[in-house]
């Protein structure tokens, strides 16, 4: 590992701890609390425990799973003291994560033998998706990946201008036709373009309408259909972005953009303004749909690839 390798890992272990701050001290003050005065893990202390992970917006069906793997642990190792309680549950979370083979990513790359590299951007409106969209241009840039935006969210003339605003900050080029325009044209261009200058990673940006989830699925079936003109196998990835402060709304969300589209990445956003930061365990468990990136703060180094067990280990850390 080269020297900037090893600050920079270090620096966004900072930030991720920083980021994680408001959940770990609403979470882990609320275990100590639970365990005071007590040497064993017993029924209170694993009910006190279902109800600060359900609070911490972690889930009920994702709960009840890490109690019983904890309660089959009890039995089986017979004496577990309090002070092993936490160990447990980081294992426990951790290894739920891994199932759903989320935080498996190490740095900013892109599968071999896909280039252009296409990424299709969904979310509702708010959640951070074209600031996602903007850092995610910035990071890949950084490690010497080439970049093209497509502006396909036409139905907000605020999104297309974001994004722009987002194109020249980062100085990575942008495929646009103003608002109004048909998405799938901007989607059709944008690869296009991609595939004669030899892009490493196309993002476009999609509209985040969810009243409507008949028109989200036509515009985004048809977005998908041109573009496979012109490379068959896209979007190599659907990344659903949710807003992490939103809790149990953001697990919501992601069942009705699943009932539209084919989803098979996710990036949580805004981790660092709230204390349900237990929501990227729910959401990774309930949807099977790996994590790959989280937002910790407004710095464009603050989206990270999401690393499960640095996250378990910032999370449950005194």
């Amino acid at each position: 590992m080269g020297l900037f390798s090893f600050f920079s890992s270090k620096e966004q272990k900072q930030d991720l701890d920083k980021g994680l701050e408001k959940t770990r001290t609403s979470v882990f003050n609320k275990i100590t609390k639970a365990v005071a005065g007590k040497s064993t893990v017993d029924e209170e202390v694993l009910d006190d425990l279902e109800e600060i992970l359900v609070t911490s917006d972690v889930g009920v069906e994702t709960t009840l799973k890490i109690i019983d793997r904890i309660e089959k642990r009890v039995a089986r190792d017979k004496y577990l003291g309090t002070s092993e309680l936490n160990s447990i549950l980081k294992e426990e979370i951790e290894s739920l994560l891994e199932e759903n083979n989320s935080g498996d990513g190490a740095e900013f790359e892109l599968p071999e033998g896909k280039k252009p590299y296409v990424i299709l951007v969904v979310g509702v409106n708010g959640v951070g998706k074209t600031t996602t969209i903007g850092k995610l241009a910035y990071n890949f840039k950084r490690v010497n990946k080439s970049v093209l935006l497509g502006a396909a969210d036409t139905f907000r003339a605020a999104a297309v201008d974001q994004l722009t605003i987002w194109s020249e900050r980062v100085g990575v080029p942008i495929i646009s036709q103003g608002m109004g325009a048909d998405p799938a044209s901007v989607a059709f261009d944008t690869v296009k373009a991609a595939v004669a200058q030899d892009v490493d990673v196309v993002l476009i940006d999609t509209a985040g309408r969810l009243h409507n989830k008949i028109n989200l699925m036509n515009e985004l079936g048809k977005i998908k259909r041109v573009m496979q003109k012109v490379i068959p196998d896209a979007p190599h990835e659907i990344m659903l972005v949710l807003d992490a402060s939103t809790g149990q709304n953001a697990i919501e969300q992601a069942r009705q953009f699943l009932a539209a589209t084919e989803v098979n990445a996710m990036a949580l956003t805004k981790l660092d303004g709230t204390a349900k930061g237990g929501v990227v365990i729910g959401i990774s468990d309930q949807f099977k749909i790996p994590v790959k990136y989280i937002g910790v703060g407004e710095k464009m180094e603050d989206l990270q690839i999401f690393n499960r067990k640095e996250f378990v280990e910032s999370l449950f850390s005194e």
